[in-house]
């Protein structure tokens, strides 16, 4: 029977914790690894526009303008982790087939991501296509096998397990479960007895309707509707999730429950206390994947020391920076900074990127028919000529990228004597900016291989410069991009104001 809920035993908002701690616990995450076991699978989209119904049937025709492909399931728990620069320790299966080499290339990229994976030929690998018009999904198809794995597959799996655990020790463990057949009930009470036994945290990502198989488990993450379907009760107040935590605690043997509740933030319900977070985003374009980055934030907020309310508050911070991407997605550190502080001066900070950032953002500006635009520059000394050149450049695409020469390039092209400002003062006054969207500083003399990451569809430089000399414009427009000379205004120059300066 699940306790009633009392006046004592509930705690107010979180909302109102102080910024320092979140800010302290989010730069220590990295100082400690996490072990992840589960369901592994490729995500794949299919974008482009609808114009016209087939005239075979009554259907839309989608003029596929881009395919892409990405770690799903367990792997977007890793993605998360890594954007959050976790190490991580992956136990999964995958098929001998295209898919599987392809999620192991995609791994292979991951630099704190150790996978071992156990290939099963007769076992077809999990892949989603989802078919994506704009921001609206058309259609998902999945090709998966679910079959539980054979004895023979399972001892290689925990074996697996067992070398994970010892590479890091005391790490959580985190059991992702998309029920596909990996997490049979034997794999899971096994890996949760071991990893007790070590005094380890585990985090369960569930399914299904029988929760007592996660029995001894630190804390399960299911959704309201899972919660509602494992426990027989209604979830929609407040009080009814914390009903229904309470019963999953008293008669499935865990210690806490974090349900995620859309549109209403998350509770979490531990035996005495409940929590409950509001929804932090400020625009929701998808909810796929935010379960994922729940489940990477709070095992790595565990095993960096936090306790589990803290841990809960960063997470309801990353999955609303999530659901405000299209597709799933990650949560990087200096978007959960801005979400947490929400102040414009810590929103241009956010707006200043590494490249890999960069490329996910603009996917997720593209899925939402968005026209990406990039131009580059030292910007040393912002003068008029700049803020002209940027105006129109913002005018001509919907999000604009700025690319910024590091200090290094700079002195290689401008001379030892500059830069005046360094690459983060230079940085942080074009972030500031309403015409600038994304700022990325790059090292090499030139941005080619920022503008290939990107696939802007416009690229513009000034009117100083022919459109054969503009660095990229070939590329740019080999994949129907255009390129724009943008007016330069006369009588500004940064050389020309450090020579005035200096008489």
């Amino acid at each position: 029977m699940a306790k009633s809920q009392t006046p004592s035993s509930r705690t107010p908002d979180l909302s109102t914790a102080d910024a320092p701690r979140l800010s302290t616990l989010l730069q220590k995450l990295p100082e400690k690894p996490v072990v992840c076991v589960g369901d592994l699978m490729l995500d794949r989209y299919v974008e482009g526009q609808v114009n016209r119904l087939s005239p075979e049937a009554p259907i839309p025709v989608l003029e596929v303008q881009r395919e892409s492909a990405m770690l799903g399931g367990v792997g977007n728990v890793l993605r998360n982790l890594s954007a959050l620069g976790v190490a991580a320790e992956l136990v999964a299966v995958i098929g001998v087939d295209r898919a599987g080499r392809e999620l192991a290339a995609l791994l292979a990229r991951e630099p704190h991501v150790t996978p071992r994976l156990v290939s099963i030929p007769a076992r077809q690998t999990s892949v989603k296509t989802r078919f994506v018009a704009g921001n609206q999904q058309l259609l998902r198809a999945d090709h998966e096998t679910m079959d539980p794995i054979d004895e023979a597959d399972i001892r290689s799996l925990l074996d697996d397990a067992t070398v994970a655990m010892a590479a890091a020790p005391g790490a959580p463990l985190v059991l992702s479960d998309y029920g596909k057949g990996v997490l049979s009930d034997t794999v899971v009470a096994t890996l949760i007895t071991a990893a007790r036994a070590e005094g380890r945290a585990v985090i369960v990502d569930p399914k299904g309707r029988d929760f007592s198989r996660y029995r001894g488990a630190t804390l399960l993450t299911p959704n309201r509707q899972e919660l509602s379907q494992a426990t027989g009760m209604a979830t929609e107040t407040d009080e009814e999730v914390i009903a229904a935590g309470r019963k999953l605690i008293d008669e499935c043997g865990i210690e806490a429950v974090l349900a995620t509740r859309s549109e209403r933030g998350m509770t979490l319900v531990e035996r005495d206390t409940a929590h409950h977070l509001p929804a932090r985003a400020r625009e929701v374009f998808d909810v796929s994947g935010a379960g994922d980055t729940v489940v990477a934030i709070v095992a790595a907020s565990v095993a960096a020391g936090a306790p589990l309310p803290l841990a809960a508050k960063l997470a309801n911070l990353g999955a609303g920076v999530v659901v405000g991407k299209v597709g799933t997605a990650a949560a990087y550190p200096a978007e959960i900074v801005a979400a947490l502080h929400e102040s414009e001066f810590l929103d241009a900070g956010v707006k200043i990127v590494t490249a890999e950032a960069m490329v996910e953002r603009a996917q997720t500006w593209r899925r939402r028919g968005q026209r990406i635009g990039f131009t580059n520059g030292c910007f040393d000394l912002l003068h008029p000529g700049h803020i002209s050149l940027l105006k129109q450049a913002r005018s001509a695409c919907d999000k604009l990228v700025v690319g910024l020469n590091s200090d290094a390039s700079v002195k290689r092209l401008k001379g030892e004597d500059r830069p005046v400002q360094s690459e983060a003062s230079r940085a942080a006054v074009l972030a500031s900016l309403a015409a600038v969207d994304l700022v990325v500083i790059f090292d090499e003399d030139v941005p080619l291989n920022l503008i290939n990451g990107l696939r802007p569809d416009v690229l513009v430089k000034g009117a100083d410069y022919t459109v054969a000399e503009v660095v990229g414009a070939k590329e740019v427009q080999s994949w129907g991009g255009k390129v724009l000379l943008a007016e330069v205004l006369s009588g500004h120059s940064t050389s020309e104001t450090i020579r005035r300066l200096a008489t």
